[in-house]
């Protein structure tokens, strides 16, 4: 019984403890948002090549975003995918916990930081790349929502205004969902597909992510008809200008740039011989097998290797079984003079790095974008 109630009374004090963080927490929140007057800020962009004046308390990203400066971001703020990097030349406040893993010394020397930590409280001065300030806003109609597995979608936009947008093959765009279910508006990035010469539409593949605000607005609420806003292009993924032999690698809807770039190779008469392995888990995961099939039909300079990782044995799949990492290196034994352009998810991207570098390939010739 003593015993019992000294469990007891531990579970009552950390209760209490976890119980009055959480009540400060919430304390410094509404302190931050409701108490708290920074007033109005102004932000220079450049040296003077552009300023805006914010409310002050937001995020550098989404302060400059409401502003239509768009900084690349594909976590929605949330400080995971470090892409929303800008300098910070005068008036950020100190580094935080959740961006100080993404900041190595030499980062930390160029003052870079990541935008969505950075609060604005007083006057700000920042560089950005010059080309991130013309990216634009662009409203468009859906097309099509078509499914391409059980778990991934491709959405055909039209663009309403402006008409058309000018991108490289590879690149992306920050897609907005509406409010939903008690869900705020988010922005998520998403690869294009379609190719730079259709300047009137985008195509995006989309898979769906578990609990995720924006896919679970895509999935279940976006509907063929209704109007979308993005803004792009963004993105340093898209093919080298070199005539060296290309190894693609994508997994899921890492198929997205790939897709477009190949579409862009065959348009622009590129033929720099290019070998695309595709690793999926089983056949209910592939998807586009006849249009890539029928791609190497059309050219010589293109082939097409799907792999299976998790394939019954006894099943009808005459093709590739096993990590695509492995078959990569069955295949392709030296890549010394071979440029790797890979997309998906960070691990497997890192698995391919390792394969494809012991292989001899070097780290300046492997262009990636990791979808997180």
């Amino acid at each position: 019984m003593v015993v019992g109630g000294i469990l007891v009374s531990v579970g009552i004090s950390v209760g209490f403890l976890l119980g009055t963080g959480l009540i400060l927490a919430l304390l410094l929140i509404l302190a931050e948002k409701k108490i708290l007057n920074y007033g109005t800020c102004c932000i220079d962009i450049n040296e003077g090549e552009r300023k805006v004046e914010v409310k002050g308390g937001g995020s550098l990203l989404s302060s400059l975003g409401e502003n239509n400066v768009f900084i690349p971001s594909a976590c929605g703020g949330r400080g995971t995918c470090a892409y929303c990097k800008v300098q910070v030349i005068e008036g950020g406040s100190m580094i935080g916990p959740v961006e100080e893993p993404y900041l190595g010394p030499e980062e930390r020397k160029k003052q870079l930081r990541l935008s969505c930590q950075v609060k604005v409280r007083s006057d700000i001065k920042i560089r950005v790349p010059n080309e991130l300030l013309s990216v634009r806003k662009f409203k468009g109609k859906l097309l099509s929502k078509r499914p391409l597995t059980y778990d991934i979608v491709e959405l055909r936009v039209e663009l309403l205004e402006p008409k058309t947008i000018d991108f490289v093959a590879g690149h992306y765009v920050q897609l907005e969902s509406e409010e939903y279910d008690g869900h705020d508006r988010v922005m998520r990035a998403y690869s294009m597909s379609s190719p730079p010469s259709d300047k009137n539409h985008i195509e995006l593949m989309i898979r769906k992510v578990p609990s995720g605000i924006c896919t679970t607005w895509i999935f279940e609420h976006l509907k063929e008809g209704q109007e979308v806003v993005f803004s792009g292009s963004y993105g340093k993924f898209h093919l080298s200008n070199t005539n060296a032999d290309i190894i693609f690698i994508a997994g899921g809807s890492g198929m997205a740039p790939i897709w477009g770039i190949l579409r862009d190779m065959k348009e622009k008469g590129n033929m720099r011989k290019a070998t695309y392995f595709f690793g999926a888990l089983t056949q209910r995961d592939l998807f586009f097998v006849d249009k890539l099939t029928k791609l190497q039909e059309e050219v010589s300079w293109f082939k097409f290797i799907p792999a299976l990782s998790n394939e019954p044995a006894n099943s009808d799949w005459k093709g590739e079984r096993g990590l695509i990492t492995n078959v990569v290196a069955g295949y392709m034994p030296d890549c010394s003079k071979i440029e790797g352009y890979l997309c998906g998810s960070p691990g497997m991207i890192d698995a391919c790095i390792k394969v494809l570098t012991k292989a001899g390939m070097t780290e300046d010739r492997i262009f990636y974008d990791k979808f997180v």
